[in-house]
């Protein structure tokens, strides 16, 4: 390890004055040296404004020992980090463990040899430079971490300008008129995409304030069914293209086109979770499959999103954290961990079943359910409290 060439400070804490003056002339060709003969003096010239690098520390000294002097440094945060090398004539390998558990990174014994005193020094210090440095690329990475969160959220924040004025167009043409019916139903479609798309960006805006716990959560009654019914349709053409099917169940049965499952959530949360689970299991699903979302109500309410294909072991430890994926060239990583930190912040949970056997089951949680109810249209509805 190669120590700054920057003359280093040593601070020698000794109360015998041939001790001090055996230790300057040792260091004088390499270092600078400080004294002091007592444990007061040594904490005053600690705490000076251009503190020493390292502390060479007389265990025994009268009033206030080494132990007490070390004690003192490591509760101080502003010298706390200085190495402390104890000097001492006593070998009890109680003594030594004392001044480690204290915080001393070394022990040396009397009668000092003056090589492997310069070459314990020249090696504590350079790791106090290396840890230095280290700790100086994590606070540069960390700002680089704050600076990228604050560009993404002034992007996205800027988009809504322009998606906004893009919404306006749909209305501003059908206003025109001379449109049949299939270039009025593009323009819904261009419309519903371009609500869908306000909606992440706000979303993801969300995202930060619940990972910073500033979230302000507002539920509301949500039809899962009717969000689940929407993440169909708009995923048909993959599901078609790809020979799959989604089988949607209340209860065990298959659910009905205007049936309802109700909880207490919001429904914007509920879409993006939703949609980014079932994205998936289509994605982990080979041709000729079927996805199953089963939606039950019990002691708790639950949705079950089930395909038969497995998550890889590496990641299955991990598979709700931020930035997990395997074998996705474009995978961001961030669809599960946004679905735990929804599922979350509605007051619910999500779980991960896996298997070769068995394919995958993610669970998720919501609210404590009521008993069942009839709608004014004799509906089945299980509303959450």
């Amino acid at each position: 390890m190669k120590v700054s060439t920057t003359r280093k400070t040593i601070l020698v804490v000794e109360d015998e004055p041939v001790t001090i003056d055996i230790l300057t002339k040792i260091f004088t060709s390499k270092y600078k040296v400080r004294a002091a003969t007592d444990g007061k003096k040594a904490l005053e010239i600690a705490r000076f404004k251009d503190p020493p690098d390292l502390i060479l520390l007389d265990v025994m000294m009268p009033d206030m020992d080494g132990y007490e002097v070390c004690r003192q440094l490591k509760a101080d945060d502003a010298v706390k980090k200085i190495p402390v090398i104890f000097l001492t004539a006593k070998d009890e390998m109680e003594n030594e463990i004392r001044g480690f558990e204290l915080g001393a990174v070394d022990y040396i014994t009397k009668p000092i040899s003056p090589p492997r005193l310069l070459a314990r020094i020249e090696t504590h210090l350079a790791l106090k430079e290396a840890r230095e440095d280290l700790e100086k690329q994590n606070e540069i990475l960390k700002e680089n971490v704050r600076l990228r969160e604050d560009v993404d959220r002034i992007t996205r924040h800027d988009l809504k300008t322009p998606l906004s004025g893009i919404l306006g167009f749909p209305d501003a043409i059908k206003i025109a008129g001379d449109l049949n019916e299939e270039q009025i139903e593009m323009l819904d479609m261009i419309e519903e995409s371009g609500y869908t798309m306000l909606d992440m960006i706000s979303l993801s805006l969300d995202l930060y304030k619940m990972e910073t716990g500033k979230y302000r959560f507002e539920p509301g009654p949500v039809n899962l069914l009717a969000v689940v019914n929407k993440i169909c349709k708009e995923m048909r053409d993959e599901v078609e293209s790809r020979e799959l099917s989604i089988k949607r169940l209340i209860q065990g049965k298959p659910a009905k086109e205007q049936e309802a499952f109700l909880i207490r959530g919001d429904e914007l949360l509920c879409y993006s979770m939703l949609s980014n689970l079932i994205k998936n299991a289509v994605e982990a699903s080979s041709a000729g499959e079927q996805v199953e979302v089963a939606m039950t109500a019990e002691e708790s309410a639950a949705i079950h999103i089930h395909n038969t294909g497995s998550v890889p072991g590496d990641i299955r430890e991990t598979f709700f954290e931020k930035y997990t994926t395997s074998g996705k060239s474009k995978g961001t990583g961030l669809g599960t961990y946004s679905a735990r930190l929804i599922a979350e912040t509605q007051r619910g949970n999500i779980t991960l079943e896996t298997s070769e056997e068995t394919g995958t089951t993610i669970t998720i949680v919501l609210p404590k359910s009521t008993a069942s109810k009839k709608s004014s249209s004799g509906q089945n509805k299980l509303q959450l409290e």
